[in-house]
């Protein structure tokens, strides 16, 4: 079986893992940490790196280190992983749904307005697959408005829009190095941001809220949200190495494209003009509503796919009765094939080769 994501795993993620466990600095304290945190920041652009234990709690750290509560609202697309929603639940706020972009699946901006009330408090942009939001059009709501933006990058380490990183327009910024990202610690996060003083609110929060001047005082209601140095040190060494990564995982995206690109019924994720992808996952929608039939195709002969998310307000938790058409129609059609890097030409091509198949039997 071809799996849709497996992470590569190195020489210097073995050589630092082990310097970390012979230090004996395994928790939450280490030199791994220090050089994760300043690393990682400096390549997406940003002047401070917060790591916690996953992408989830760095979501929830942001909220509440920027004040989100019960009877807030937060903008948050309804097309992400169930994720970036549960952070906006835990704070006590309600998640506001708008619908995605037909072509590239992230927040539609022109629809962010609709949504503004008195009890906005953020808005939260998810990278949907590796792919940018078209973040100009956000930014100048967020400005016009007085509204702060987040962004959760945890699917789109180093993707870029005109030439930036995502991750480094709002105020803040949050990842996930869960074992099919970009890269990985095993589990793990990081709040990244350019304010100093909301990443010292941060790092309050991320420690149990314990004060920085004297020994075991707590002067607020923190969180145990901290990264390991263990995990740290993997997290160096994959860093070392995450635009060669991202190169290899684009030029699989391109092999997909050059061969899916004109099956009748087979849509691709359309990198937009300003935009270049990461295609942390390679995806396609099916049309005719034959989706999961093309799923079982392919499994069948030996490949993993898997469905896009369910849009949130399709859930039980968060439904609320209302429709968003685009993100119902992308999700219903959508699949994810194979995309880490470790996978060959000739397994895309056997992959491809399993679409066309499929496209001409039953699209056609």
């Amino acid at each position: 079986m071809i799996p849709v994501y497996q992470p590569h795993i190195g020489e210097n993620e073995k050589k630092y893992v082990l310097d970390a466990v012979e230090s004996t600095w395994v928790s939450s304290r280490g030199e791994y940490l220090d050089r994760f945190e300043s690393g990682f920041a400096e390549y997406v652009g940003a002047q401070n790196g917060i790591a916690t234990c996953n992408g989830t709690v760095s979501l929830h750290l942001v909220l509440v280190a920027l004040g989100v509560g019960p009877g807030d609202e937060v903008i948050v697309p309804t097309l992400t992983y169930v994720a970036s929603v549960n952070a906006i639940a835990y704070t006590g706020a309600t998640p506001v749904f708008v619908d995605c972009h037909p072509d590239y699946w992230n927040l539609d901006p022109e629809l962010i307005e609709e949504r503004i009330t008195a009890n906005t408090k953020a808005i939260m942009v998810v990278h949907l697959y590796g792919h940018p939001a078209d973040m100009d059009p956000i930014m100048e709501i967020s400005r016009t408005h007085g509204i702060p933006v987040i962004e959760d990058a945890a699917e789109a380490h180093g993707a870029e829009y005109r030439g930036r990183r995502v991750g480094c327009f709002g105020l803040a910024g949050s990842y996930s190095f869960f074992g099919n990202k970009i890269i990985t610690t095993g589990e793990g996060g990081m709040v990244v941001t350019s304010d100093a003083h909301f990443a010292g609110v941060c790092r309050h929060l991320r420690g149990q809220g314990v004060s920085p001047t004297r020994t075991y005082w707590h002067d607020v209601v923190g969180f145990n949200y901290r990264m390991t140095n263990i995990a740290a040190a993997l997290g160096c060494a994959q860093l070392e190495r995450i635009q060669s990564t991202i190169s290899r995982k684009r030029e699989i995206a391109k092999r997909y494209e050059a061969a899916l690109g004109g099956l009748r019924g087979i849509v691709l994720q359309t990198e937009m003009p300003w935009a270049t992808s990461v295609y942390w996952m390679v995806s396609i929608l099916v049309e005719n509503g034959l989706r999961d039939e093309m799923m079982l195709h392919l499994r069948s002969n030996g490949v993993e796919t898997r469905p896009f998310f369910y849009p949130a307000h399709t859930l039980p938790m968060y439904d609320r009765g209302e429709a968003f058409p685009v993100s119902e129609r992308v999700a219903a059609a959508g699949v994810n094939l194979p995309s880490f890097p470790d996978l060959t030409d000739d397994e895309v091509d056997s992959i491809c080769r399993l679409v066309e198949r499929f496209a001409e039997d039953r699209l056609s």
